[in-house]
């Protein structure tokens, strides 16, 4: 039986190698500077559970609990991907209404329980459908109705990016995260064309959920979505909402 490694068991490898090293540069992250949180101080006691690599790779101790504080930094600041909620639903008056992180979360899950489709990385598309808005932490959400450019919303969403890759203390990780969201961006894959489709999927979703829950008419998240589902299965699941939400308005009207 082979033996596996305590560090290939807990950090496999990327699942594909980066593309894109020159789209990157300008993201590149490589300082552990941030100002929204403060340094631990030297009797700070952090109490963690991970794999450590073994001394033959030349980590010191120290540079290991760097790595921890900086994760739990990353951490804390994507705290707030919970606690701010979507603005689109607070300007339709929608009490209680969901935050980034759970639209995020239900777009992995749209990912995780897609049907296979050929060429296409399901693994990926979990990572992007995680990533996409992380940003958000930082600018938090930006909707039409903000009036910003789309080019200052960028802008203003790869400079928050750096700024969470610097808090993660750059390497690897920082490199996937930032490619991800590129990719995202750009709409540059297949993968980055269903997640895109996920995302309005959701939406839509989640204002046939909220004209139920609260008996209101959502009419703008359907208008504004309609015919710009770009894959197959967006348009389908997009199609399947609105048939329920066809049913759902005849119910309420008897």
């Amino acid at each position: 039986m082979a033996v596996i490694s305590p560090a290939t068991r807990f950090a496999p490898p990327l699942n594909r190698p980066f593309h894109h090293r020159s789209s990157l540069a300008s993201l590149h992250c490589s300082s552990r500077n941030f100002l929204f949180l403060g340094k631990p101080t030297p009797s700070s006691t952090i109490v963690a559970v991970r794999c450590q690599k073994p001394a033959s790779d030349g980590i010191s101790s120290m540079e290991s609990m760097n790595h921890v504080s900086s994760s739990i930094d990353f951490l804390t600041l994507c705290h707030r991907l919970k606690t701010t909620k979507r603005k689109g639903w607070i300007n339709q008056g929608i009490n209680g209404s969901e935050s980034i992180a759970d639209h995020m979360y239900r777009m992995a899950l749209m990912a995780l329980i897609a049907s296979d489709l050929t060429g296409v990385d399901r693994e990926r598309c979990i990572k992007m459908a995680i990533v996409h808005d992380i940003a958000e932490a930082i600018v938090g959400d930006i909707t039409p109705s903000d009036g910003v450019p789309k080019e200052e919303k960028s802008r203003r969403e790869k400079a928050a990016l750096k700024e969470m890759c610097e808090v993660l203390g750059g390497g690897l990780r920082a490199e996937e995260i930032t490619e991800l969201w590129l990719e995202y961006e750009n709409n540059a894959s297949l993968e980055a064309n269903i997640v895109k489709d996920f995302d309005k999927v959701e939406m839509i979703l989640q204002a046939l959920e909220y004209e139920a829950e609260h008996g209101k008419v959502l009419d703008e998240f359907f208008i504004s979505t309609a015919g710009k589902f770009q894959t197959e299965i967006g348009k389908s699941w997009a199609a399947e909402i609105n048939a329920r939400r066809k049913s759902q308005l005849i119910n309420r009207q008897r």
